[in-house]
C-alpha cells in the first residue's frame, strides 16, 4: 500500500510541476522573468525524477532499505543529480525575484550566491559522499548542505523582502522555509530509516504550491508589466 500511495503522489507532483512549469514559460510573454522561473522548475522536476524513480522501484520491490548493487547505484546517483539541480533551482529563483521586481541586485550578494552554488557542487563532487554505493557519511552530508542551506536562507530573505507586495508570491519565503524544514531530516536520517524519507511528501507539496502560486501570479500580471 505504501508503495502505491507514495509513488502515486510523486507522479502527481512530477506531472503537476511539469505542466505548470510549461505554463510559466508560456507566461513569459507577460513578463520575461517567468521564463527563468519555468526553467528553474524544469531543472527541479528533472532532478527529482532521477531521485524518485529508483526510490519507487525500491518501494515496489521492498528493497529500499537493502537495495541491490545496481539499485544502490541508481539511488545514489539520483541523489547526486537532485543535489545539483536543487542548487540550480535556487540560483534561478534568486535571479527570478530580481527580474520580476526590477530591483537592482547587490553585487556582493551575487558573488555570495555564485560562491555558495560552486561550493555545493564542489562538495557534491567528492566520492566520499558515497553516491555510487548509496552509502551515507554524516560529515560529507553536513559539508555539502552548509552552502545549500546558506543559499536557501539568502533566497528566503530576498523573497520576504522583495515579494511582500505580490499577491500570490508573498508567501514564497514561507514555502521555501518549510521545504528546508522537511528536507534536512531526510538528508541526515533517511539512510538509517527509510520512513524518514516520507518527509519528502510535504516537501514536494511545498514545491507544488510554489509553482501553482507562481502561475497565478503570472496570470495576475497584465501583459508587459
Amino acid at each position: 500500500m505504501r508503495a502505491y500511495m507514495e509513488t502515486g503522489f510523486y507522479l502527481i507532483y512530477l506531472a503537476t510541476t511539469i505542466v505548470f512549469a510549461v505554463l510559466l514559460i508560456l507566461s513569459s510573454k507577460k513578463h520575461k522573468a517567468f521564463l527563468i522561473l519555468g526553467i528553474a522548475f524544469i531543472f527541479l522536476v528533472g532532478g527529482d525524477f532521477f531521485h524518485l524513480l529508483p526510490r519507487a522501484i525500491g518501494l515496489f520491490t521492498k528493497t529500499l532499505d537493502h537495495p541491490s548493487k545496481d539499485l544502490a547505484y541508481d539511488l545514489g546517483t539520483g541523489k547526486l543529480v537532485t543535489s545539483v539541480t536543487m542548487a540550480i533551482f535556487y540560483v534561478l529563483l534568486y535571479w527570478f525575484i530580481y527580474a520580476l521586481t526590477g530591483k537592482k541586485r547587490n553585487h556582493l550578494i551575487d558573488v555570495a550566491v555564485v560562491a555558495l552554488f560552486l561550493l555545493r557542487i564542489f562538495f557534491c563532487a567528492f566520492p566520499q559522499n558515497g553516491w555510487a554505493t548509496n552509502s551515507y557519511d554524516f560529515t560529507w552530508a553536513f559539508l555539502r548542505n552548509i552552502p545549500f542551506v546558506a543559499l536557501g536562507i539568502i533566497v528566503i530573505i530576498i523573497s520576504l523582502e522583495k515579494l511582500k507586495n505580490h499577491k500570490y508570491l508573498s508567501k514564497l519565503w514561507l514555502l521555501i522555509s518549510l521545504s528546508f524544514l522537511f528536507y534536512l531530516p531526510v538528508v541526515f536520517f533517511a539512510s538509517a530509516n527509510s520512513w524518514v524519507g516520507m518527509l519528502m511528501l510535504p516537501k514536494t507539496i511545498c514545491y507544488m504550491l510554489m509553482v501553482i502560486f507562481a502561475y497565478l501570479e503570472a496570470r495576475h500580471l497584465p501583459k508587459g508589466e
